[in-house]
């Protein structure tokens, strides 16, 4: 099943509660329902955790412990799905996300120049941070409502799977 899968790399929920950076978050996070590992849990969360990774905000991972909390999603896997934009994959994330929000805003996106510098990017701030935050907050929603139906079906499919071979091996008879 995969809880086997996601139970092997999770933090033991103890762990986190007692966590310092943690604290601010009370009673909130001493749900059970927040640590329960089924498909509702953790499709909920891939929902939160993929729509918070591709919002530019410096503190993600706040986000998306904010929104798996009333969604009553897995929190770490929620949190740690945050990590997909890390400062290794933010560049060609954010370039794309600022196309999709050029192509949704209809503006003619910006061409690169030759050398890319901080100088060029302070002075075209101005009009890069709306196709970035228009494009940023549509690719979140639809790669997290993709998430949340790929687990969803992923699954029912590895449950009937694994039920399928338990009933196979049931009818084949001993030796």
């Amino acid at each position: 099943m995969p809880r086997r899968i996601f139970k092997r790399y999770m933090p033991h929920p103890d762990s986190i509660r007692e966590h310092k950076s943690l604290r601010f978050l009370g009673s909130l996070i001493h749900d059970p329902n927040l640590w329960h590992l089924n498909r509702h849990s953790v499709s909920r969360a891939m929902l939160a955790g993929l729509f918070s990774a591709f919002i530019p905000l410096p503190m993600q991972m706040l986000l998306a412990a904010g929104l798996a909390i009333p969604l009553r999603a897995n929190l770490p896997i929620s949190i740690g799905l945050v990590w997909l934009t890390n400062p290794l994959t933010m560049p060609p994330v954010f370039y794309c996300t600022y196309k999709v929000g050029s192509w949704a805003l209809n503006t003619p996106p910006l061409t690169l120049p030759s050398e890319l510098t901080m100088d060029w990017i302070s002075e075209r701030l101005v009009t890069l941070w709306e196709p970035i935050l228009v494009g940023s907050f549509i690719t979140g929603i639809v790669l997290g409502i993709v998430g949340y139906f790929a687990t969803m079906l992923f699954w029912r499919w590895w449950v009937r799977h694994n039920w399928r071979k338990r009933q196979e091996r049931r009818r084949k008879p001993a030796l």
